[in-house]
């Protein structure tokens, strides 16, 4: 493995620009500095702020930047166009904006393919040079490293290799640092990307760079031959964030570089920052992780057959490509109907559970969960309600109260307003509680009148809310009358959980997800259960 160097192969974000042209996302000015410090704290190299000049909302975002983002050693990049056919780079307003936005980098987007130059700009392709000389050539003797990026690049070389190869050498000869070819519209694949590559190296000698879209799912592969080919210079997006099928995804490329082809890209240790810095940007931007993307999704390392699980049991490295803590990921085993003794086991371990010597209660674990999974439930997706299960099964039951009742009343009002109320009759260390509560859904209702019934008693139960809940019916002879399967998701301000209910009557499914919520929050709180509870 080589030894880590920055400028040797950038490693160049661009989220905040082209990331954000993702359909539904929006990055306030603090939202766009936030993932900025997370980026830095990567070790990204290169980090593209946005396109001053274009928008208020970027011009305030470099403005800020200039006092706010103390950068420890990533690079604050500008994003803009070369100077317009009828102007000189020193007149024109765009490469203005660009001067003053503050960074130490601008990177130029430049026409490469001919069509575009005559359609699109309505010039012609010795003025489209002479637009990409000026403009770099004003920004170098402005002091500013200039990296341009060569817009359809692969699309236009297949039209015109010719023309394609003097805009890389026009931008290279007039001082760009790295001209980046582009896969504008994601439709290339891996042995095109190559050979394309290293033609243009050959032919050129300039400094290459690569900047993928997905949409034909080839984003990350892409920009990995490309390196392979000859490429110094990488752009992608935060978790493959873009417009239409998103750019390739940053973070897949870097942990490809580090882990498959021994390149060193990020500072020393900064790989495994890679899942936490993956969640705080999806968390900022108010998208859901993708639990399947490769490296950092909660799934990339989780196991579900039973001949996996044997496997992973004798030796992780059988069904695992990497040792997901390189990349601060975790493995996981998930309980399903193709669970074995294997997968109960290591299930058990991750539960600080040592089952090993508890044969016959595996057995019978491994049989209750296939035959519930059968009717309905889903332990993959509850690992907190399989916890319960597991350990009543080796442990013995542990409860903390015994249920005499639950009733739950959904009225209509002559106003119209529909209100839900819940009442539940329980005994608990000897004394029986009775509570009724309002909610603004029967399960809302249920859940109040359950923790105020067991609030004298365990009052930790304040901190405990019930977060997320998620219904849906399974198959069925009659649609109204078929099999409900409830999650429920619970936390404690300082973990969450999830726990399942599965019956033909919504409210009997919610009850059982809800009890199991209780319990586990119990168990986390270190309550002794009820000895006298049924």
């Amino acid at each position: 493995m080589r030894p880590y160097d920055p400028e040797s192969l950038h490693i160049y974000d661009t989220t905040l620009r082209d990331g954000t042209q993702q359909e539904g996302l929006s990055l306030s000015v603090a939202d766009k500095l936030a993932v900025a410090r997370h980026l830095d704290d990567l070790g990204v190299g290169f980090i593209e702020g946005g396109w001053p000049g274009s928008n208020p909302k970027d011009a305030e975002f470099f403005r800020r930047a200039q006092t706010e983002l103390n950068l420890r050693g990533a690079k604050l990049a500008a994003f803009g166009s070369t100077r317009r056919a009828s102007k000189t780079a020193a007149d024109d307003p765009q490469v203005a904006a660009l001067r003053e936005a503050g960074t130490p980098v601008v990177c130029l987007v430049a026409k490469s393919d001919r069509r575009h130059v005559e359609r699109a700009l309505r010039t012609t392709l010795a003025e489209n040079l002479a637009m990409i000389r000026d403009t770099v050539e004003h920004l170098r003797a402005e002091g500013k490293r200039v990296f341009v990026d060569a817009e359809h690049f692969f699309d236009g070389y297949r039209v015109d290799e010719a023309y394609g190869l003097e805009v890389v050498r026009t931008a290279a000869e007039a001082g760009a640092e790295v001209v980046v070819l582009c896969d504008t519209n994601g439709g290339m694949l891996p042995t095109q990307i190559g050979d394309t590559v290293r033609a243009v190296l050959d032919a050129s000698g300039a400094r290459l760079g690569i900047h993928c879209h997905d949409d034909s799912g080839c984003a990350v592969a892409n920009s990995l031959v490309a390196v392979q080919a000859g490429v110094t210079h990488v752009q992608g997006a935060a978790n493959g964030y873009g417009e239409r099928c998103g750019n390739a995804n940053l973070f897949t490329v870097v942990a490809g570089l580090e882990t498959k082809l021994a390149t060193p890209v990020l500072p020393a240790g900064r790989l495994r920052e890679l899942v936490r810095v993956s969640h705080a940007i999806d968390e900022l931007t108010n998208s859901a992780p993708d639990t399947h993307r490769p490296y950092v999704g909660a799934s990339a390392f989780a196991h579900k057959g039973g001949l996996h699980a044997s496997a992973v049991k004798i030796d992780p490295d059988m069904y695992q490509h990497i040792d997901p803590a390189v990349v601060g990921n975790d493995m996981r085993m998930l309980v399903s109907e193709l669970a074995g003794r294997a997968t109960i086991e290591l299930k058990g371990r991750e539960f600080g559970l040592d089952l090993s010597d508890e044969k016959e209660a595996l057995g019978r674990i491994v049989e209750l969960v296939k035959e519930r999974e059968a009717s309905g439930f889903a332990y993959e997706a509850a690992e907190a309600s399989f916890e319960l299960l597991l350990r009543d099964e080796v442990y013995g039951p542990e409860r903390y109260f015994t249920l005499d009742s639950w009733r739950v009343i959904v009225e209509q009002r002559p106003d119209g307003e529909v209100v839900s109320e819940a009442t539940v009759k329980l005994e608990t260390r000897g004394e029986r509680h009775v509570s009724t509560a309002e909610g603004n859904g029967p399960v809302n209702a249920l859940d109040k009148a359950l923790r105020e019934a067991l609030a004298k008693a365990y009052p930790g139960l304040k901190a405990v809310d019930l977060t997320d809940f998620k219904v849906r019916i399974l198959d069925g002879q009659e649609g109204s009358g078929a099999i409900t399967r409830v999650l429920v998701e619970t936390t404690d301000g300082q973990t969450r959980w999830d726990t399942i209910g599965v019956d033909e009557n919504i409210i009997a499914a919610s009850w059982q997800a809800l009890q199991d919520a209780v319990t586990y929050g119990l168990r986390r709180q270190n309550e002794v259960p009820d000895p006298d509870a049924v």
